[in-house]
């Protein structure tokens, strides 16, 4: 046995070293842990200044608050102005502006309605409301064809009703009814339809770019490749300002602008990803204080914009250029919505993290009113006319209300449907009966019993 005590000594050194080691990374995970957390960092106050607005966010120190920024922030206001900020310009028609006042007050009055049928128990799962970011979805998506694409992230309702998708089937989805353009079985954070070319709500973060990137590059594909002279159609990827910090995101802005894509990436920056404050959890660019998510795109050779995300005319004009670009074959372009969400990130959460102080200074730019205002400024509607609309887009929920309610639910046949390529569902044999009902399923193979 003398020969193996210099091992065990060995072993035992090494142990402690181990142990050593582990409690280091421990130490750190938990460091970086309260890094993030909402109450492990020293308050600090940011405020930015575009023009005649302003955003304002605070924290205030915990008590137990021991872990200090890796990025030292003044505790004093820190003013940047945004120039490259991009503001309407130009004028839009009537039309146009019955068309997106309609768009924005459809989709805010859906988001309300949603809420209040969440509550009595008719619409089940996570749900995740826009409430105050309409004017992204209407200015963005009604710059385009039908036959142009869009890939949405779980706040995907108000894109899909921008889209053209009847809101009686995007309402009986969240009802989780046979007649939901899901066959109720995608609900809130899944809308999806072939028709429209909405290729769907993703649950996960930073899930939609890398399908939204297929669309555009089977699109160049069958232009360049296959000399296909009608694929000039444009995709629109929409995410939060958290899914530019994850892989999916950049590898996509570098596959797209080195094929040259007709792609429009459209970041939503609502300043929170579900309780991450932008500004705790997003470095700056060189040079700056404070980070900006539009500067991303030159990094990868495409133009990028920074537009007010609550003003529809901005985003209108910005996704108007950049749809243009794309679909002359020039390549992607980024932009970055500034934006805020009225509700908390879903109807679960209490929404504690966000002051009182900083709901209050949005709601006061609150988009649907902000375009009201400017469409009167502009004499393009006359009053009667911007409730006519307001009452068009309560009748249309309420349509929407009773057309959901009233439908049937799944019933078991469709249980496997969407599940497998095989159209019938792959566990479902032509009687209709499950396959494993058949004696003969287990003396056969499944591959056997498929009839493709």
């Amino acid at each position: 046995s003398t020969p193996l005590l210099p091992f065990r000594r060995q072993r035992t050194t090494m142990s402690k070293r181990s142990m050593a080691l582990l409690m280091a990374g421990v130490v750190a995970v938990v460091g970086l842990f309260c890094l993030g957390s909402s109450t492990g960092m020293l308050g600090r106050t940011a405020t930015i200044r575009a023009g005649s607005s302003s955003r304002l966010m605070s924290f205030k120190p915990s008590p137990t608050s021991f872990i200090t920024s890796t990025r030292p922030v003044s505790r004093r206001a820190v003013e940047v102005e945004m120039d490259q900020k991009t503001v309407a310009s130009g004028q839009i028609t009537s039309e146009e502006a019955a068309t997106l006042y309609q768009d924005m007050n459809l989709g805010r009055k859906f988001e309300d309605a949603t809420a209040q049928w969440y509550q009595r128990g008719k619409v089940f799962g996570f749900v995740h409301l826009a409430n105050g970011q309409e004017a992204i979805s209407s200015g963005a998506i009604k710059q385009l064809r039908k036959d142009d694409y869009i890939c949405s992230t779980y706040r995907d309702h108000i894109h899909a009703l921008s889209k053209g998708c009847d809101p009686k089937k995007v309402m009986a989805e969240l009802f989780a009814k046979k007649t939901g353009i899901c066959n109720g079985q995608g609900g809130s954070m899944h809308m999806f339809s072939a028709e429209h070319n909405m290729l769907g709500g993703f649950a996960f973060i930073g899930e939609g770019i890398p399908v939204a990137l297929g669309a555009a590059f089977q699109t160049r594909y069958k232009r360049d490749a296959l000399k296909d002279p009608n694929a000039d159609q444009v995709t629109l990827a929409f995410f939060g300002d958290g899914t530019t910090n994850v892989g999916q995101f950049a590898e996509c802005l570098n596959m797209a602008s080195l094929y040259k894509l007709p792609i429009v990436f459209v970041v939503e920056n609502n300043l929170w990803a579900i309780g991450m404050y932008h500004y705790r959890a997003t470095a700056p660019s060189l040079g700056d204080q404070l980070p900006h998510i539009y500067k991303k795109g030159p990094a990868f050779g495409m133009p990028s914009k920074v537009v007010d995300g609550m003003d529809v005319v901005a985003v209108n004009e910005a996704v108007a250029e950049a749809v243009a670009r794309a679909r002359a074959g020039e390549g992607p372009t980024l932009i970055e919505a500034e934006t805020y969400r009225y509700r908390g990130h879903s109807l679960a959460d209490p929404d504690v993290l966000r002051t009182a102080e900083e709901k209050e200074r949005f709601a006061k730019q609150d988009p649907i009113k902000k375009f009201r205002q400017y469409v009167l400024d502009n004499n393009l509607l006359t009053e009667d006319q911007l409730t006519e609309l307001e009452n068009k887009a309560d009748a249309s929920v309420q349509e929407a209300i009773e057309f959901a309610d009233s439908s049937p639910k799944p019933d078991k046949s469709q249980l496997l449907n969407n599940v497998f390529a095989d159209p019938k569902g792959f566990g479902i044999d032509e009687n209709g009966k499950y396959r494993y009902e058949n004696p003969e399923f287990i003396t056969k193979s499944a591959a056997a019993g498929l009839q493709l």
